[in-house]
């Protein structure tokens, strides 16, 4: 008996089967590209990373790694999955790839695996997540994705990448700050802490007001903390310029919470002058003769 001819016919079948278009083999007909191997591959046939969680790459480090390639070569290979007719997708490594063009380079050492879009997403997300070069806001929105289109928890997310759950959790909170915020945090102009002290004011208005002061006269973590404990429920006014991002004739911590404890003590407007040198002057605004004797009265009251 005869036996049953395939019904995809010989020439489909064999490209179906081919090691070259068929993303779950292990092998190829060539040696060198080999999955689970470091092989040499044109850079042409790399794509990039569509699930890379980051997005903003330093020039200047990425010139400096250039010149390394250029001088050295490629130390650490990439990662990249097959998929398929002589084609990959970069999973890690983007740095490398991008910097491996820039000087000139036609091909680069490459890590060769399987992998499905969501375990290329976990693995792009995870990698770059353990970095330590990543902003907070690149690492929280990491953190997003990792929940969301891995459909993870908390707690699975913070197993996969071995950080505690709280603190996978600080770092979804960012999220919830105005953007302004958030930009200053990936720019690097405010760090972590003040960001989670700055989390727990409620009213906008004030959470802007103080990250706006705690730049401008660069307030350290606990002051700003200071301030949030202090003028959270009260609410707080800016007292610096905006668009200023160094005034100076900054006010130290101390004389903005005695300027803001003094202006709700009188109900008004307090503001302090000071130059260079350190000395300024106090200023009350008044609308009557009334209004100043009920000021002193207040003022004599502090005694």
């Amino acid at each position: 008996m005869s036996k049953k001819r395939s019904v995809l016919g010989r020439g489909l079948g064999s490209i179906l089967r081919s090691p070259e278009t068929d993303i779950t083999t292990t092998k190829t007909e060539t040696k060198e590209n080999v999955v689970g191997n470091v092989s040499t591959i044109s850079l042409d046939k790399i794509s990039t990373n569509p699930f890379q969680p980051r997005t903003d790459f330093n020039k200047e480090k990425l010139e400096e790694l250039t010149t390394s390639i250029e001088n050295l070569g490629i130390i650490q290979p990439i990662t990249v999955r097959k998929l398929g007719n002589d084609k990959y997708q970069l999973i890690s490594g983007e740095r490398r790839l991008r910097a491996s063009k820039m000087a000139g380079k036609k091909e680069i050492p490459t890590f060769i695996r399987i992998a499905n879009d969501q375990q290329m997403l976990e693995m792009a997300l995870v990698e770059n997540i353990q970095r330590s070069n990543l902003n907070p806001i690149e690492v929280s929105l990491s953190y997003q994705r990792l929940m969301t289109e891995c459909k993870l928890t908390q707690e699975q997310c913070s197993e996969r990448v071995g950080k505690k759950r709280s603190t996978v959790a600080n770092f979804l909170r960012l999220l919830k700050l105005p953007e302004e915020i958030q930009l200053s945090l990936q720019k690097g102009e405010l760090s972590m802490g003040h960001a989670r002290a700055l989390i727990n004011i409620k009213d906008s208005e004030t959470q802007l007001n103080i990250f706006h002061d705690a730049i401008a006269n660069g307030f350290s973590v606990r002051e700003v903390e200071q301030m949030v404990k202090t003028f959270a429920e009260i609410g707080y006014k800016r007292t610096s310029k905006k668009k200023t991002a160094t005034l100076p004739n900054s006010l130290p911590f101390s004389s903005q919470q005695m300027m803001h404890n003094l202006g709700k003590y009188l109900a008004k407007e307090v503001e302090i002058k000071r130059t260079k040198k350190g000395k300024g002057k106090l200023i009350i605004p008044f609308k009557s003769d009334e209004d100043l004797n009920q000021l002193i009265e207040k003022l004599n009251n502090l005694k």
